[in-house]
């Protein structure tokens, strides 16, 4: 099989040029160790596991989903099972952190935990090398370089891509508006936003939003990216964590059956149902007070909607779960093994790369 090597692959220590996105409520802990044995990297997720610190940013019942024990110690033994299950392989895997102020002090409690796992054990040092931040201001972050990670910040726009160059991020992910989960208000997308964010920053950026394959992977890596992150295709793959209901969701979607409405700290993409469209409602109905500047009056009705969403997810009620999920939904028809998927991308990229110089006429 051909590789696809690149600057973010030397970056990372990773074989492909392939990340997999930091995704709630669940750990994704079986989904980063599947991927990070593949040769790309996986990210532990850590938004679900704040949900008994901070409920409102957060509302999951997080007891339901990883038993009794405390936010830490839930990252902690997470951490260490793929560093266990990722050691023969010698993959490479990280923890992904949301950085918004609703979310801040269990930020700084699973980065504590995350510098301290890896103090603590040799292994987890070797193969723990990456922390991803996002939704939220990259400046605080650049302690985690002082501890030896390599730094990934996620952005929507030029702007917030500077500012994390500014702030010293190893790796930029300049985030689509077509992705799944949390995207920004402003609806640019990943054709356009990739080049202009590749073309403003000397950091080396990664495309996420809408990449799925191989075709796409060629695609970014010529807009001027270093590699492609994945969300919603990682979700549909055999290992991944998430219900089955909700891979199954993913593989009976069409491109527009995604919808993008408030959460608790941005905006959010959902697979479309009942409950996202009645959270679109409530965005609608809140439109000009936002617009005006003034206090949203319906955070308890938006949480209560969002928290009966995750319930009915754990419940597997289809039409009223909560379920993320981009517009790449609409590409997305079959549930391979993680390194079926990461080898048949990889290869395909490699074909489509090969053809591309026979476009090209020397005048």
């Amino acid at each position: 099989m051909a590789l696809i090597h690149t600057e973010l692959c030397d970056t990372v220590g990773i074989k492909h040029p392939i990340l997999q996105g930091g995704m709630g409520p669940y750990k994704t802990e079986s989904l980063a160790i599947a991927v990070a044995n593949a040769g790309a990297l996986g990210i532990i997720s850590c938004i679900g596991m704040a949900a008994t610190l901070i409920p409102e940013a957060a509302p999951i019942d997080a007891q339901r989903l990883f038993g009794s024990d405390p936010p830490a110690v839930i990252l902690q033994k997470s951490i260490e099972t793929v560093t266990e299950r990722t050691r023969t392989s010698g993959g490479v895997f990280g923890v992904n952190v949301p950085v918004a102020a609703e979310f801040i002090l269990a930020s700084k409690m699973f980065v504590e935990q995350t510098i301290e796992s890896c103090r603590s054990n040799s292994d987890t040092e070797r193969a723990l090398r990456v922390v991803v931040t996002s939704a939220g201001n990259p400046k605080p972050w650049s302690v985690l370089k002082d501890e030896g990670f390599i730094w990934i910040h996620v952005v929507p726009s030029v702007y917030h891509a500077k500012k994390a160059e500014s702030a010293g991020a190893d790796v930029i992910v300049a985030s689509g508006h077509e992705g799944g989960a949390h995207v920004s208000w402003d609806p640019v997308h990943s054709l356009v936003l990739i080049p202009a964010v590749a073309k403003s920053v000397k950091t080396p950026v990664v495309g996420a939003g809408g990449f799925c394959d191989g075709s796409t992977l060629a695609a970014a890596l010529c807009m001027g990216a270093t590699g492609i992150q994945m969300g919603t295709r990682f979700i549909a793959t055999k290992e991944s964590d998430f219900e089955p209901m909700w891979k199954q969701a993913i593989l009976d979607r069409e491109e527009r059956q995604t919808l993008v409405g408030r959460g608790l700290f941005g905006p959010m993409r959902f697979l479309r149902n009942k409950r996202a469209e009645e959270i679109v409602e409530q965005t609608l109905s809140d439109l000009p007070n936002f617009y005006l500047g003034e206090p949203l009056d319906s955070n308890e009705e938006i949480l209560r909607l969002e928290q009966t969403g995750f319930d009915d997810l754990l419940d597997r009620k289809e039409n009223t779960a909560l379920m993320f999920g981009g517009e790449v939904v609409g590409r997305i028809r079959d549930l391979p093994t993680t390194a079926e998927l990461i080898e048949g991308i990889v290869s395909e990229a490699s074909q489509v790369l090969n053809k591309a110089p026979k476009f090209v006429i020397d005048m």
